[in-house]
């Protein structure tokens, strides 16, 4: 019989992710074929299965842990906010509409049939399910319907690790009052604990970990220190994206805005990672720096909308400024649509129906389209026959003068994107370029920087393996393996 154990958490950002990666690598290499598996998933970073559908990022990187593809029934139910209130509603890979908060909540009972049709699905092909929770289960207003945490786990007999982060202060309320707060019966589906991000003497948290079993009843499964490698994973959260320490000497700077609605970041991972690059992320309030080398418009989940919070930031200014002092510009995918002359809605595929002047850097106009391209891509740079790996996620149609100079050509013959006519200013609908070691090469070159000489994608898997060991030492892993097992 297959195995399952979920692991839930305090609160979000807490760890659960990474925790779930790094079990996946522990019991993969143990040669247990693992399966990570997310009933509900909230973001705007998004992956691409091999059967062209959508997953949530960290569903992603964890099934690379367990080293095998991608699927659409590791994240079943995946929600793309699209304002405060609202969100596109990806099921099994394929987008089924959008719902404002309130209108999901009766979505919910519904999709607990497809959220249960692929756990099915994975127990058929594996020795034990990973599952992760979303937030947490002590937010009690939301379980009427839940089917990301104990709605889950009480529909589907798994038991619970509970996992707080002891980083942010107040662990040890944050674990006993969740067992306080739950309902008695979902109390019981916890049958232990993890303490995360752990800095300094653990001995000295001993008697802290005696104190949380003592209050719970629950199974102490260890205290994990604080893993500073985790960062050279791509995250999941924007919430991630903390200020950066400047790096001295020689380089290229790269300068990213912070909108609101910001997708696929994890496209700067392997930049930020580069020693001869600086990564600056420009937020509300502040001026884009005059020495920036490159200027990166990221993806985004509503294009119109963050192209208006640009305007009212005064960042169009800043980037037309860059560009007269001779100065870069890159687009990706929303980033790209942003850069023509107009972004049109006719039908309110992103919000209300309108239409926008651009930033007009490329002769080019984007109409919003109902169709959603998910695919994985292969090609070459036009410019420099660099070859490249990536993936498209995206709506809309973009054409225009400047299209006639593309900046990828796919290897089924497609041309993707456009280059202004002095070739200061392109952009792309391909996400994943800089995580292709050849394309990072060649933009580290146009940029000035030292070429970078680490293999982005080995990297990964160096920390996978680093962090694999790391959980061995800290936590009693075969006792969660017994638990799984039931």
């Amino acid at each position: 019989m297959t195995r399952a154990l979920m692991i839930q958490g305090t609160g979000s950002d807490v760890g659960k992710s990474l925790i779930v990666a790094g079990l996946a690598r522990v019991f993969t290499r143990r040669g247990l074929r693992v399966r990570p598996f997310k009933p509900q998933n909230m973001s705007n970073n998004a992956a691409v299965t091999a059967d062209g559908g959508e997953i949530g990022r960290a569903q992603a990187l964890q099934a690379r842990a367990a080293r095998v593809p991608p699927s659409v029934h590791m994240n079943p139910v995946l929600l793309k906010p699209q304002s405060d209130v609202g969100a596109q509603v990806i099921v099994q890979g394929r987008m089924v509409g959008t719902a404002k908060a309130r209108e999901y909540q009766s979505w919910k009972p519904r999709l607990l049939a497809s959220v249960i049709e692929s756990f099915d699905h994975l127990k058929g092909e594996a020795d034990i399910v990973l599952v992760e929770g979303a937030g947490s289960p002590a937010e009690i207003n939301l379980r009427k319907g839940d089917i990301a945490n104990m709605g889950f786990a009480r529909a589907t007999s798994t038991p619970v690790v509970l996992v707080g982060d002891i980083d942010r202060g107040g662990v040890i309320a944050s674990l006993v009052g969740t067992k306080t707060v739950i309902e008695p019966d979902d109390a019981a589906m916890i049958r232990g604990f993890i303490v995360n991000r752990f800095r300094g003497d653990p001995t000295l948290f001993a008697e802290g970990m005696a104190m949380i079993a003592e209050a719970t009843g629950w199974t102490a499964f260890g205290l994990v220190p604080h893993f500073n490698a985790a960062a050279r994973l791509p995250a999941e959260d924007a919430m991630a994206l903390g200020p950066l320490v400047a790096r001295t000497g020689q380089g290229a700077v790269v300068a990213v805005p912070m909108l609101p609605h910001i997708a696929n970041f994890d496209d700067l991972d392997p930049l930020r990672q580069e020693p001869g690059v600086e990564v600056v992320w420009v937020r509300p309030g502040q001026a884009f720096p005059g020495n920036a080398d490159l200027i990166l418009l990221p993806g985004s989940k509503t294009t119109i909308d963050d192209f208006l919070f640009l305007q009212g930031q005064g960042w169009d200014i800043d980037i037309r400024a860059h560009v007269r002092r001779g100065g870069r510009v890159l687009g990706l995918c929303g980033g790209f649509q942003m850069l023509g002359r107009r972004i049109s809605d006719p039908d309110g595929i992103e919000g209300e129906p309108r239409s926008i002047a651009g930033l007009g850097l490329l002769d080019i106009e984007t109409v919003m389209t109902s169709a959603k391209r998910v695919v994985a891509v292969t090609g070459s740079s036009v410019a420099d026959d660099v070859s490249f790996a990536g993936y498209e996620m995206h709506v809309g149609d973009t054409a225009g003068p400047d299209a006639a100079r593309p900046l990828l050509r796919f290897a089924d013959g497609r041309s993707d994107g456009a280059v202004s006519a002095d070739g200061l200013v392109c952009g792309t609908y391909v996400h994943g370029l800089f995580a292709d070691d050849s394309q990072r090469a060649a933009w580290l070159m146009r940029l000035g920087a030292p070429p970078g000489s680490a293999s982005y994608e080995a990297g990964i898997e160096t920390v996978l393996d680093a962090f694999a060991d790391h959980l061995e030492t800290h936590l009693d892993c075969h006792g969660l393996l017994a638990l799984a097992g039931g």
